[in-house]
């Protein structure tokens, strides 16, 4: 194993921002009283929670009564949906896309069993969602729209803002797992019709463990966890007070450094985009050049396997992936490349590359000279592969 280690897996999972981490320590050790406790010692961590509240609120163009804490943005994805159908009991329908997380999709899979009709729509080669075919979905029958910001996999950005719009026209509750796109592009929701949003901590330089549901303003809620009075009653259960505090002061992180995610960060995925594509013959970018997330890319290299290029970086030091962390284990390929008429012979061979602000110039040069060798040893031993 190589001790060197070059880590573009950022979509997975993100390193605690070393500012994260000292601001969420004290919590962990000093201050590590109940906040609903009557005493001082317990009650005065409320106002860090009320702190970072108003950090997450600042980086959404939220009001902080707008947010509640949750577990992870699986908790948050769930919470948001079955709010929403339990708002709408006469409706029973919901529309989602093919390429959502399968926070969204598994979730809707069940509650399809249950009687839900579930109407996912379909995208294009490049993953893209045609708004016409969404206006054609949604109907008077459906009681939720739920279609991700930003997509985990291609990194494509969709058009939530203006779905938002159209699902009101019929009287439908809107939800966006966010989770992708927050501290990578701007974001205002004060100038949105979006009712509920689903952001995970651990995507945002947080730890794991803490997420975030956007509820707006005047919207009815019913949580999905029932016990106490926590977070304005849509949440119950003591507050996770450290990780909270880490998320806030990693909202506060991504809005300093958004320019530096659009500038930097997209030069450096560019570079070691372009780079592997013109230097290995047979590759593709897999998504949307023109409409994506700064970070992410995505390339098909054919006629191998997926999973032998990774396990061979892997022996290189460089951390890849070949689609969702969610999903790994499955041999079937990619369920979002698979929407979007990938070929087996190239959706089993994509490669997922996520930067981060950490990454550098250097690190993108050793992906490049490592990784295209590796492409030819496969293509090599390959019986489908030829020049």
């Amino acid at each position: 194993m190589n001790n060197k280690i070059v880590y573009v897996d950022n979509n997975a999972t993100t390193a605690v921002d070393p500012e994260v981490f000292e601001a969420m320590k004290p919590f962990l050790t000093q201050f590590y009283g109940n906040p609903s406790s009557i005493h001082y010692f317990g009650g005065q961590v409320a106002a860090h929670i009320a702190k970072g509240r108003e950090q997450i609120a600042s980086l959404l163009g939220a009001e902080p009564s707008e947010i509640t804490f949750t577990s992870c943005g699986t908790e948050s994805d769930s919470s948001a949906i079955l709010s929403a159908l339990n708002t709408c009991p006469t409706r029973r329908k919901i529309v989602t896309s093919k390429v959502e997380h399968p926070a969204v999709l598994n979730l809707c899979k069940q509650l399809r069993n249950k009687g839900y009709i579930v109407s996912e729509a379909p995208v294009d080669k490049l993953g893209r969602i045609d708004l016409n075919i969404i206006k054609e979905l949604i109907d008077t029958d459906t009681a939720l729209v739920s279609i991700m910001w930003a997509n985990n996999e291609t990194g494509n950005i969709y058009p939530v803002e203006k779905i938002a719009e159209i699902a009101h026209e019929k009287g439908a509750i809107f939800h966006t797992d966010a989770v992708q796109s927050v501290g990578k592009i701007p974001i205002n929701l004060k100038n949105t019709q979006i009712d509920l949003l689903s952001i995970s901590g651990h995507k945002l330089h947080a730890p794991k463990g803490i997420g975030i549901l956007y509820v707006k303003k005047g919207m009815r809620f019913y949580p999905f966890m029932i016990g106490g009075h926590q977070e304005n009653g849509r949440r119950a259960g003591t507050e996770n007070v450290a990780s909270i505090v880490a998320i806030g002061k990693a909202a506060e992180l991504a809005g300093k450094h958004m320019a530096f995610e659009n500038s930097e960060v997209k030069e450096l995925r560019d570079y070691l985009e372009s780079q592997i594509l013109k230097k290995v013959k047979n590759s593709r970018v897999n998504g949307d050049i023109e409409n994506r997330v700064p970070n992410t890319t995505n390339i098909a290299f054919d006629m191998i396997e997926g999973e032998a290029i990774l396990l061979l970086l892997d022996k290189a030091g460089i951390c890849a992936s070949s689609g969702s962390a969610c999903t790994t284990g499955s041999l079937e390929p990619s369920h979002v490349l698979r929407a979007m008429g990938v070929p087996y012979t190239s959706a089993h061979g994509s490669l997922r590359l996520s930067l981060s602000r950490y990454n550098t110039k250097e690190e993108m040069d050793y992906i490049i000279e490592t990784l295209i060798p590796i492409i030819a040893k496969l293509r090599a031993i390959s019986p489908y592969w030829k020049e």
